[in-house]
């Protein structure tokens, strides 16, 4: 029996917005395709949770946010928690992207912890994994997405096809460089193997692929046996160029 994997195009804003670019972002992803498409998200600053809830309500597009506590509340100033995000209609979370593992230290470990808060919240979780360029050249790409993925098998198998996963080559982001299509189903492939190792739901579970997609190469990538959809980045600012990225999944 063959399995239908959900089909997805996530777009993470990053640090980047404002309430006027944001509306017109916002008014141009309503006109996006319901039938027989890939599932459209938006991965948004907190500030603009309310904003993304009161322009996506009545559309296709679902909304999210990049980061959320390990904790349900408490004196943790500057954080937010999975309650909050639910609250304005939130149905996603990234956790452990690439930028927050640099930037603020986050381990595997903490990674888990706040996949498995987003889940007993009702949240998808689209879990972050990703090499160095250093790690790569080392030949320990494999290896170190791996263990990324070991210290959250908890989740991929209580969660099964709720959690996303989500591979971006740390190389990649943002540099205009991307894992030719060969070198991104080959990790596909592997994170798939890992994830059923592990217990989790392989056939079932949506792999996304992040690293400088654009419209120009999204449909090379996304026509990998393995690759279930992006995470996209900088593209995901301008709509058509977002929408055409979803086309292509």
């Amino acid at each position: 029996m063959t399995v239908r994997r959900a089909r997805w195009v996530i777009g993470n804003w990053k640090m980047n917005g404002s309430l006027a670019a944001n509306a017109t972002l916002l008014a141009g992803l309503v006109t996006a395709p319901r039938a027989d498409a890939a599932r459209l998200a938006v991965c948004v600053p907190y500030p603009y949770l309310a904003q993304a809830q009161a322009a996506l309500a009545q559309s296709a597009v679902a909304w999210g946010a990049q980061d959320l506590s390990a904790a349900a509340s408490g004196a943790y100033t500057g954080q937010v928690s999975a309650t909050m995000l639910t609250e304005f209609g939130a149905s996603l979370v990234l956790v452990g992207h690439s930028e927050r593992r640099q930037y603020n230290g986050e381990t595997s470990a903490l990674v888990a912890a706040k996949a498995a808060v987003a889940l007993a919240a009702g949240l998808t979780p689209v879990i972050c994994v990703g090499e160095t360029l250093a790690e790569r050249d080392a030949g320990r790409a494999q290896v170190v997405v791996a263990e990324q993925l070991a210290a959250c098998a908890d989740v991929l198998r209580d969660g099964g096809a709720r959690v996303v996963v989500a591979y971006e080559p740390v190389w990649a982001i943002g540099t205009g460089r991307t894992a030719s299509p060969s070198e991104a189903q080959a990790m596909h492939a592997a994170i798939r193997a890992e994830i059923a190792r592990l217990g989790g739901a392989a056939a079932a579970t949506s792999l996304l692929y992040g690293g400088s997609v654009k419209a120009s190469n999204a449909a090379e990538l996304f026509a990998q046996p393995d690759i279930d959809g992006g995470l996209i980045g900088g593209a995901s600012l301008v709509a058509a160029e977002f929408l055409a990225i979803a086309a292509a999944a």
